[in-house]
């Protein structure tokens, strides 16, 4: 297709020699896979916090998801897989512990305390080109970039690959919530909206099938990648179904109280503590510095900092 990314035209800050066996977006594929955050995000999880079932999404199966499922859509329009697959791979790994919970406790406390934003998308990008090598950064490509900083947020990406992943991270972790929360318990199959089921199927692979098949058949022409009115309309709305169902309310916002608790107590300790933080390469601020910190922590690890943080010690006095 035309319209596909060359690998050919990838371009690093700090140009290199090709590799004789992968193109520019496989290597920046590969140097995601390898890089600590990504080992991170399995301990971060979607929507149940720190669940104790082992069927759970974390936000590592859900990357591994949205990567197959991009490739497949990328595949059938003919664009190029392996920028596909490096912008989900990489897409997410500026998530903070405790899902959307996590974000929007750290986004809440820099903008009442210090007049700044948190979102994960900046941070993924953060991640890549600040964070990782021990602040040398990964030296991604500038197309793969692009994906990750615009795969949610305003602004769509440059490249109809980057547009791709945007879309399917939706698709894929509406679905695969719905999964979830039913095995949870926290909704049983007969909640779900009638009128969106109708159109959209009532089964995890259906929908699938049906939500891929639209956007290869609607986004064949054109600088845009579109979903039908009618399929587009019924797939927002189960999004907005699952916002107000399962992200935003209870049992999953029982616990999000304590997790907001637990980020925002961590980031203040952190911020009165500063001689506790990892040495840092990077010459930033101390609030940035607490960010990446606490952005940084698995669930697991922020339960456990908490914990060594705030409660007493057992043992003799």
């Amino acid at each position: 297709d035309p319209r596909a990314v060359r690998s050919e035209d990838a371009v690093r800050d700090v140009p290199e020699e090709p590799c004789p066996f992968r193109s520019a977006f496989q290597r920046d594929r590969d140097r995601i896979l390898h890089s600590k955050a990504f080992r991170r995000l399995k301990h971060k999880t979607q929507v149940f916090l720190a669940p104790e079932g082992d069927h759970y999404r974390t936000r590592l199966t859900h990357t591994l998801e949205v990567s197959a499922l991009s490739r497949t859509v990328a595949r059938a329009l003919g664009l190029n897989e392996d920028l596909v697959e490096a912008i989900a791979m990489g897409h997410d790994l500026g998530h903070a512990p405790f899902g959307h919970t996590g974000e929007h406790a750290l986004d809440d406390l820099l903008r009442q305390r210090f007049d700044r934003r948190y979102h994960h998308n900046q941070q993924s990008v953060r991640v890549v080109e600040r964070l990782e090598r021990g602040g040398r950064g990964l030296n991604l490509t500038a197309q793969v970039r692009d994906g990750m900083l615009h795969h949610t947020g305003s602004g769509l990406p440059r490249s109809l690959e980057g547009q791709v992943v945007r879309l399917v991270d939706r698709i894929a972790y509406v679905n695969h919530d719905i999964e979830d929360a039913i095995s949870a318990g926290v909704l049983s199959a007969d909640d779900l909206p009638a009128p969106e089921i109708a159109v959209l199927g009532d089964t995890t692979t259906r929908r699938l099938t049906l939500l891929v098949a639209d956007i290869v058949e609607h986004s064949s022409d054109g600088d845009v990648i579109r979903q039908s009115p009618e399929v587009g309309q019924a797939f927002l709305s189960l999004r907005k179904f699952m916002f107000q169902n399962v992200y935003l309310a209870s049992p999953a916002n029982d616990e999000s109280e304590r997790a907001r608790g637990v980020v925002q107590s961590l980031f203040t300790w952190f911020h009165d503590h500063p001689e506790a933080l990892p040495p840092t390469p990077a010459a930033d601020d101390l609030v940035q510095r607490v960010t990446d910190h606490v952005a940084g922590m698995t669930d697991r690890y922020a339960l456990r900092v908490y914990r060594d943080v705030f409660m007493p010690r057992e043992g003799p006095l």
